[in-house]
């Protein structure tokens, strides 16, 4: 018990030294009040409360941080109050793994994309990566910027959840203009996901006989 007394005042001088106020934890109403306001693209709330709620907690409603919850819901103005406070985490967590850039390029949304990245937001990261997210939801343009910013183009989903490469995703979920993108940037069409299948075979079992095809014309012409 001492010695946690001690350690207890030992951060709190180093604190105080460091000019860090100490804060308490916020309630559970400032919490709520907190998590409606990034929903509602309240930034005027969320910059009050950001003295009491840490940036980076969990919304207990869904499991995502404000970053990402922000970036799901377009609160564009919230998203700029996080970005600019200095304790946010750029790649803070939800629950499920998702990172705010991983959100925007699901979400289609290049401007909370190059945002993230403007603050050194993780282009790679292991497993599913933004490039994964892009190419489910077939943004080129976003799948573009990543690329230009080093993202793996053959990055490989966990093995939990199948092995997927970014081109497998796009050939799932039917984006064939972002499939064949990916092709032209130099993707493997010959490597396999978990299932032991090829993008154009993932792209087949999945209804899309039309990307299934399009994936074997361009690499029969060498991509």
């Amino acid at each position: 018990m001492m010695r946690r007394t001690v350690l207890r005042s030992i951060l709190l001088v180093a604190a105080m030294a460091a000019g860090i106020a100490p804060v308490a934890a916020a309630t559970g109403a400032q919490t709520a009040d907190f998590f409606r306001a990034v929903q509602m693209d309240d930034p005027h709330t969320v910059q009050s409360l950001l003295g009491a709620v840490d940036p980076n907690a969990v919304n207990p409603v869904g499991g995502e941080p404000a970053v990402v919850l922000a970036v799901r819901e377009g609160s564009m103005r919230v998203l700029d109050v996080l970005l600019r406070h200095p304790g946010t985490h750029v790649d803070a967590q939800a629950m499920n793994g998702n990172t705010a850039l991983m959100m925007a390029a699901f979400k289609n949304s290049r401007p909370a994309a190059e945002a993230r990245i403007a603050k050194g937001a993780a282009v790679n990261r292991p497993g599913w990566t933004p490039l994964h997210y892009a190419a489910a939801s077939g943004d080129v343009d976003i799948a573009q910027l990543l690329l230009a910013r080093g993202a793996r183009i053959d990055a490989v989903s966990p093995p939990a959840s199948g092995k997927y490469t970014p081109l497998m995703m796009a050939a799932r979920e039917g984006q064939e203009d972002c499939a064949l993108f990916l092709l032209g940037k130099g993707a493997d069409p010959q490597l396999k996901n978990g299932e032991g299948l090829t993008a154009a075979q993932i792209a087949q079992k999945a209804d899309h006989a039309g990307i299934a095809a399009a994936i074997d014309q361009r690499v029969r012409r060498g991509r």
